[in-house]
């Protein structure tokens, strides 16, 4: 009696063990019920009939997806290694036991392909400039792809683009030269800039001549501030015009009272001739 109850008691703990699942809050179970499928089960506690009943446990949570470097030759023939990440999860779980045999590998295999048909399509300068564009176009192809099988792709990532070395110098020298083109605009604007606006100032010099006589003294101000043992100071030619129209009445009244004194003289002089006779 003891051991029949012994036996029993085995048998129903051993039943539980094998018919008694719990799934936790992101897993699903697909049952099979001698090999086909009767729902989709979790989470919490499933109770499975034993030998009749399997499950295949899915994971509904995001899947990183590292897909490893690979081989592209662009559309301008550069042969580049591209690497990506690729973000996907399960929203059929029944689908994605049913539909295909190893998602995982499915969806990996398929991103690389998507990935060397994409980039081969676009030239290098749109690979490295534009690769949002690229990524939209990967992530549509295989949320497209994997729609039969219960995946949804919600996000693609270029991760890596490993350029040759040659093709990493020419670039180099492509920035170089593109940098010493803008530094020389950028010179040759300031040049012009500056020229407009000392042509300006001159017109307004030109315009009120007075104005050149205070930009004089504001440039004698500024160097009396600095400790100079020896300040030149540039006088205005200006200065000297009322000395020099003086000077020169001067000297034309004494051209004039000259030639007046000696006139006379002329006159009133005896002849020799005449004393003669």
């Amino acid at each position: 009696m003891t051991i029949s109850l012994a036996f029993l008691l085995f048998l129903v703990i051993a039943f539980l063990i094998s018919a008694i699942r719990i799934l936790n809050e992101y897993e699903r179970g697909v049952i099979f019920r001698l090999g086909r499928v009767i729902k989709t089960k979790g989470p919490g506690l499933i109770i499975l009939i034993p030998i009749i009943d399997k499950m295949k446990k899915i994971d509904l949570r995001i899947v990183t997806l590292d897909v490893p470097p690979q081989d592209i030759i662009t559309r301008d023939n550069v042969s580049i290694k591209v690497s990506a990440v690729v973000y996907f999860r399960v929203l059929d779980s029944r689908k994605a036991v049913i539909e295909v045999e190893n998602f995982l590998f499915a969806t990996s295999q398929l991103a690389q392909t998507t990935l060397r048909s994409v980039c081969g399509q676009a030239e290098l300068d749109e690979l490295l400039a534009e690769r949002d564009k690229i990524n939209a176009q990967i992530q549509e192809i295989l949320d497209l792809d994997t729609e039969p099988w219960g995946i949804k792709v919600s996000k693609v990532e270029v991760k890596e683009i490993d350029l040759p070395d040659e093709m990493k110098r020419a670039m180099a020298k492509q920035a170089e030269a593109e940098r010493e083109r803008r530094s020389k605009v950028i010179n040759a604007e300031g040049e012009f800039q500056a020229a407009r606006k000392l042509a300006d100032a001159a017109n307004i010099i030109h315009k009120a001549p007075a104005a050149l006589q205070l930009r004089y003294l504001q440039t004698l101000r500024e160097v009396a501030t600095e400790n100079n043992s020896t300040t030149l100071f540039p006088i205005p030619i200006d200065l000297f015009k009322p000395f020099m129209e003086i000077a020169g009445k001067l000297k034309s009244q004494e051209d004039l009272s000259e030639s007046e004194t000696v006139a006379p003289e002329i006159e009133t002089g005896s002849d020799p001739a005449s004393s003669i006779t």
